[in-house]
C-alpha cells in the first residue's frame, strides 16, 4: 500500500492522532475503586508533553463524577473525558482546580463548554479573574496549535474555607488550610477512604517552587494542619500516588531547611549571593532539582529579608 494512503487511513481511524499532537486519551492510574489519575511529568509544561504536567484526577461516585483539575488546555481536558468514559458512563458532575495556575484552569474551557460547574477556593478564583489573560498567552506561546480552544473561563462556584460535596456514596470535602505554594491551594479529602489529593499542597519526586506569592512560612502552617488528617493514601500535586510520610519529608521538610538555612545567613548579616549558594545537594535527586534549587533559596531570602533590614 503507498505510503500517503497508510496515513489517511490512520488518520480517519477512530481516536488515532498524529505523534507530535494532543492525544486523544490519558494513560490513568487505578488509585482505589473509585478514583483514578491521570499522572503528569515531574517536570515544566513543554510543548511536547502538552501541557500535562500535574496530576488530574477523579472520582466515581453513585451521583457522577468529580474531577480534580482542569487541566492545561481544552485539548488536553478533552482527552481526559474521552479516558473517564472509557472507565464510566456516568456525567461529569464538578469540576474542581485545586489553584489558579494555568494547568488547573485553562482547561476549564473544555468543562464550561459541557456545562460543568467549576469550584474553586475565593482567592484562586480572584487570581484567576485577575491574571487568566497572561496564563492563556504564555499558554498558547508554548502549546502553539495545540491552544486551540482554550479561553479563560472563570470558575462559577466559589469558598472560603471548606466546601462539601454529597455524591450520595461518598463525601466529598474540598478544604482550604491556608496560604502555600500559591494563591487558593486547596486539597480533596474522601474521609471515607482516607485519600487525599494535596493539589501543590504537598510534593514529592519533583523539586517544589517557591513563587513570588509563596509564603513559606505559611505553607508549613497549611501542610501541618493538613497532615492532622492522617491519610492513608496520597495523591500529590505532581507524581504518583505515594504516604503522607513521604510527602511530609519533601514538602514539609524541604521548606523548613531552606528557611533555616536563609534565617541562619540573614542573622549573620549574609547577602543574597550566599543564598543562591546554599547547599541544597540533600535534594538534588528530586525532578527540577537544577531548574529550580538556587531560584527558591534567592525568592525565600528575599521574602525573608524584610524581618531583619
Amino acid at each position: 500500500m503507498p505510503f500517503h494512503r497508510l496515513i489517511t487511513m490512520l488518520l480517519l481511524m477512530p481516536g488515532w492522532v498524529m505523534a507530535e499532537g494532543v492525544p486523544d486519551q490519558l494513560e490513568l492510574t487505578k488509585v482505589s475503586d473509585r478514583v483514578y489519575s491521570a499522572i503528569g511529568e515531574t517536570a515544566p509544561g513543554t510543548y511536547e508533553n502538552n501541557g500535562h504536567n500535574n496530576n488530574l484526577s477523579f472520582i466515581i461516585t453513585a451521583k457522577g463524577v468529580v474531577v480534580m483539575n482542569g487541566g492545561d488546555n481544552y485539548l488536553l481536558a478533552k482527552a481526559l473525558h474521552n479516558s473517564i468514559r472509557g472507565i464510566t458512563d456516568k456525567p461529569v458532575k464538578y469540576i474542581v482546580n485545586e489553584n489558579a495556575q494555568g494547568h488547573s484552569m485553562l482547561g476549564n474551557s473544555y468543562w464550561r463548554d459541557q456545562g460543568v460547574p467549576i469550584i474553586a477556593q475565593e482567592s484562586a478564583v480572584e487570581e484567576f479573574r485577575e491574571h487568566g489573560g497572561i496564563k492563556l498567552a504564555a499558554m498558547e506561546n508554548r502549546n502553539k496549535e495545540k491552544a486551540e480552544g482554550t479561553y479563560v473561563a472563570v470558575p462559577d462556584i466559589s469558598f472560603s474555607d471548606r466546601y462539601d460535596l454529597n455524591m450520595g456514596d461518598v463525601q466529598i470535602e474540598l478544604r482550604y488550610f491556608g496560604p502555600g505554594h500559591s494563591p487558593g491551594d486547596i486539597a480533596l479529602w474522601i474521609p471515607n477512604d482516607k485519600l487525599l489529593i494535596t493539589g501543590d499542597l504537598g510534593f514529592h519526586q519533583r523539586l517544589l517552587a517557591v513563587f513570588d506569592d509563596t509564603d513559606t512560612g505559611e505553607w508549613i502552617e497549611s501542610f501541618n494542619k493538613m497532615s492532622k488528617l492522617n491519610p492513608k493514601i496520597v495523591i500529590p500535586g505532581h507524581g504518583p500516588p505515594t504516604s503522607i510520610d513521604m510527602v511530609t519529608r519533601e514538602t514539609r521538610g524541604y521548606l523548613v531547611f531552606l528557611r533555616d538555612a536563609v534565617i541562619e545567613i540573614l542573622e549573620r548579616g549574609g547577602g543574597l549571593d550566599e543564598a543562591y549558594n546554599i547547599d541544597q545537594s540533600d535534594y538534588a535527586y528530586l525532578d527540577t532539582f537544577e531548574e529550580l534549587a538556587a531560584k527558591n533559596a534567592g525568592r525565600v531570602y528575599q521574602h525573608l529579608e524584610f524581618d531583619y533590614f
